[in-house]
């Protein structure tokens, strides 16, 4: 496809002209996939033989003049966390039994099959989703394609290094703690995660209120493309969103100079590598230049961790205690402090942690009140060695101590979306992070649209 891989409106706009097919945009991306995943590792399923059969369907539509919606035909992947109809979802674990009907399809997929996307496969997971890098024992370590060594970060890993090396234009990732703009950020991707119940969910998530679906792709275009196809209601998810009054297409066009920022370079209480420190006051000075009104502010909240704490691991023990008998000792070590940890929470106590999420919530709306977003790092670090789960020689112990910027976001359940803001020395990429008040998902696509055209990025 040339020296630049198009993006998914570019390739929508040639199916328009007949300038490609998109069973040749599904041949180039399978072609990536076996060039490059060997390495990386970002696919734990890849059913070459049904996405060209989804392809050859998606040409003849365009060849008729009636695709199916504005993505029919392009090359995308599905975290494999949400059900798919016809293939295992196994959640990077090794204690789920492949030998069961696949019968269902999840909301989200539903929503890609239904708008024509191609899906080539499912991308990699660390069990249930649980931790802010991408490993497990069934599936191994997922790498960063701009520096395999590195981490492709996570849970949403596999999706942020298949959407950066072009192993398809798009992918939809989960968000819990930070999930999908972790992984963005450290690939060099953008990565949404919604207002909680934008996108419907099915199962409901044992994470319940932390829980989000989210689009990642390599630009805010592409991204709001892909928010307009998985926004669509449906029914099995009692706390969904009405269907959105506009198209998030069109949102990204919106003027948003002259609204008020406020920047916080460390939410007051971060830690922040003085590299990724630099980049992202530049890139928030970029938007500044631009006509951003931009002011430095701080929430006003002490660090979530200890209630966040709570909310996650009484979820994952709920999401384990499912697991058949005997699974215990093949569950991913760190995971399995997670479940026992999760089992000495009291009702209590997660009553206590869910009126902790609340008035951040209403500390948050009072925030949004005079400043219209905020802007932060997405994550304080760069990618760190591939394998751990937490930086080698930090003193750490656990992913949440490395991701403070964005799972306070999940509990206020707000709009957030990480945009490639620049790179280290090294090369490395730097996300900056776009917070809105809650249900403005759309102002927060245009100020991230903003950003990149200010700061033009190139996708690793």
């Amino acid at each position: 496809m040339g020296d630049r891989e198009l993006t998914a409106s570019e390739l929508v706009a040639a199916y328009a002209t007949g300038e490609l097919s998109p069973v040749e945009a599904t041949k180039s991306a399978l072609q990536n996939i076996e060039d490059r995943d060997g390495e990386i590792n970002a696919y734990c399923l890849v059913d070459a033989e049904r996405a060209l059969d989804q392809a050859k369907a998606a040409e003849a539509r365009w060849r008729d003049g009636n695709p199916i919606g504005a993505l029919d035909g392009v090359p995308a992947s599905i975290k494999d966390i949400f059900l798919t109809q016809g293939w295992p979802t196994l959640r990077g674990s090794t204690s789920i039994p492949v030998d069961q009907p696949w019968e269902v399809d999840s909301p989200v997929m539903a929503r890609m099959r239904e708008a024509g996307l191609v899906v080539l496969g499912k991308t990699t997971t660390p069990e249930i989703a649980w931790k802010g890098v991408t490993d497990s024992a069934l599936a191994g370590i997922t790498r960063n394609p701009v520096n395999p060594r590195m981490t492709a970060g996570g849970s949403s890993g596999g999706s942020a290094a298949a959407v950066a090396a072009a192993m398809g234009e798009l992918s939809v990732g989960t968000d819990g703690g930070g999930s999908v703009r972790i992984p963005a950020s450290f690939c060099g991707i953008v990565g949404m995660k919604p207002t909680h119940g934008r996108i419907p969910l099915f199962p409901a998530s044992p994470f319940g209120p932390l829980a989000h679906a989210g689009p990642m792709a390599r630009c805010v275009d592409d991204t709001a493309l892909l928010l307009d196809v998985l926004a669509l209601p449906d029914h099995r998810d009692p706390t969904g969103l009405a269907p959105p009054i506009s198209a998030y297409r069109e949102a990204v066009r919106r003027d948003v100079r002259g609204l008020i920022a406020a920047y916080s370079p460390a939410l007051g209480f971060v830690d922040v590598d003085p590299e990724i420190a630099a980049i992202v006051q530049s890139a928030v000075q970029s938007l500044a230049d631009a006509g951003l009104q931009v002011e430095q502010a701080d929430p006003g909240f002490a660090d979530p961790k200890d209630a966040f704490d709570v909310l996650w691991s009484a979820g994952a023990a709920k999401s384990l205690d499912a697991f058949p008998p005997g699974s215990e000792p093949r569950v991913d070590p760190g995971l399995r402090r997670v479940w026992e940890r999760g089992h000495t929470y009291s009702a209590g106590d997660y009553l206590d942690a869910t009126a902790e999420r609340a008035a951040l919530g209403i500390l948050m709306g009072e925030f949004h009140t005079r400043y219209d977003v905020l802007l932060t790092p997405t994550v304080p670090i760069p990618p760190f060695e591939a394998g751990h789960d937490v930086p080698p020689g930090s003193g750490m112990s656990e992913w949440p101590e490395w991701t403070p910027f964005t799972y306070p976001f999940n509990m206020t359940q707000q709009p957030a979306i990480s945009v490639p803001a620049g790179r280290t020395e090294s090369g490395l990429p730097v996300g900056l992070q776009i917070v809105g008040p809650r249900h403005s998902d759309d102002l927060v696509l245009a100020v991230a649209k903003l950003l990149e055209e200010v700061r033009p990025w190139a996708a690793p």
